[in-house]
């Protein structure tokens, strides 16, 4: 077993650390692999010499996942009722002892194809929140030309004000989502009537547009860690157990509920697209403003409904986020944003339906190159895709050519 223990050599920077001293028949393990991960925050360490180990980590609240990748473990040893990953909390102290205990066995590994659906359907997860925000950012996009970087506030709103009304002030879950979202809608009508509008009777280049956003979104965002503070805090369901299993892959209600969540609002947002007035019209501003205009479309109050419905889609999608994650913090919708621009991007700038299917593309290329890249270079390797595609088809998948420029 991993007795109690520790050593101070692997302390660096941070203040709150775990530790555990990993023994099998009293013999010490040494490059035995340990990680940590909650509150946004992972790490790795291997045992030394003396089968010691220590994580550092830059939060005491919330509950951590520690994890022993029983890969690393000598031949015919296992983590015993195969607990190889436990949850911890500090108590009193900075520092949290934890056991794994071995004994002898074979491991159950999980099949290559197994692997990659269970990497499927977390990219479809990740893939369908993202495309709530992204459908949102390039309504925005298609209707007025500006590419909004404060787009990744409006996510990180949504999450704060779930935050908020359900944890602060302790509503219903149910409730707190859909004031959230209304909350999230009317940031966007705000955001469009105080300043977006305004710039826009002025004339306002889309370059100092386009460096606005970024003043805003650095404005939002410091402002949220002001009143919310710098750590990570879960919302409430956040650490359910995965206990629905179909075949090898594991779910929790929280994952259903997001997924089958995302589904009916994209849904949704296709039929207000392609079947209501308002969104013909939008559809319609999207391809050539002038022209709906001279059509007798009112173009200012369909760029305030697609500013609403931005700022709605956004609230969710940082809801989901913050599921995900899990956790909320202040820069959370920033730590999205590229995503969001590369799926935009991919699928063609200002069509919504080119966002989903370049949400969809993104997501799962992440998930599912981690059986080959290292989790911390999985984001890279979405970009890459996307410099690809846009080196073969510059208009993006769903594009038209006559964007491009």
């Amino acid at each position: 077993m991993a007795d109690e223990g520790g050593t101070d050599g692997q302390a660096e920077e941070f203040e709150y650390f775990f530790s555990g001293n990993v023994k099998y028949n009293d013999e010490p393990l040494e490059g035995v692999s340990i990680s940590v991960d909650g509150n946004g925050f992972e790490a790795e360490t291997e045992t030394d010499e003396n089968g010691q180990w220590t994580l550092g980590v830059p939060e005491k609240e919330g509950t951590y996942e520690l994890t022993l990748d029983e890969d690393t473990l000598p031949e015919g040893v296992i983590v015993e009722d195969g607990q190889s990953t436990v949850e911890a909390e500090f108590g009193l102290t900075s520092r949290k002892a934890v056991n794994f205990f071995l004994g002898e066995g074979q491991r159950v590994t999980t099949d290559y194809g197994a692997q990659v659906l269970i990497r499927v359907v977390n990219g479809l997860n990740f893939g369908l929140l993202l495309a709530l925000a992204a459908i949102g950012l390039s309504l925005i996009f298609g209707t007025t030309g500006l590419s909004n970087f404060a787009h990744a506030e409006m996510i990180t709103f949504g999450a704060l004000m779930m935050l908020t009304f359900s944890t602060t002030l302790a509503l219903p879950v149910w409730l707190a989502i859909l004031i959230a979202i209304a909350l999230s809608a009317g940031l966007g009508w705000t955001l469009d009537a105080a300043l977006w509008k305004p710039l826009r009777k002025r004339g306002v280049a889309l370059i100092p547009l386009m460096i606005v956003s970024i003043g805003l979104s650095l404005a939002l965002r410091y402002t949220y860690q002001f009143f919310y503070g710098g750590s990570t805090r879960q919302l409430p369901g956040a650490t359910l157990p995965r206990e629905i299993r179909l075949g090898p892959i594991l779910l929790s209600w929280i994952d259903v509920a997001s997924m089958a969540t995302s589904v009916i609002v994209l849904l949704a947002v296709a039929y207000f697209l392609l079947r209501t007035r308002i969104g013909k019209a939008t559809r319609a501003v999207s391809d050539n403003a002038p022209l709906a205009a001279a059509s007798g479309i009112d173009v200012d109050r369909v760029i305030r409904i697609v500013w609403v419905l931005g700022g709605g889609l956004a609230g969710l999608s940082g809801i989901l986020w913050a599921y995900f994650r899990p956790g909320v913090s202040w820069d959370m919708g920033f730590q999205i944003l590229l995503l969001i621009f590369a799926a935009v991007t991919l699928g063609g700038l200002g069509t919504a339906f080119g966002a989903l299917v370049g949400s969809l593309i993104v997501g799962l290329f992440i998930e599912i190159s981690t059986l080959w890249l290292p989790s911390d270079m999985k984001y890279v390797g979405a970009l890459l895709v996307l410099i690809l595609v846009l080196l073969f088809r510059p208009q993006g998948i769903l594009g038209r050519r006559e964007r491009i420029g």
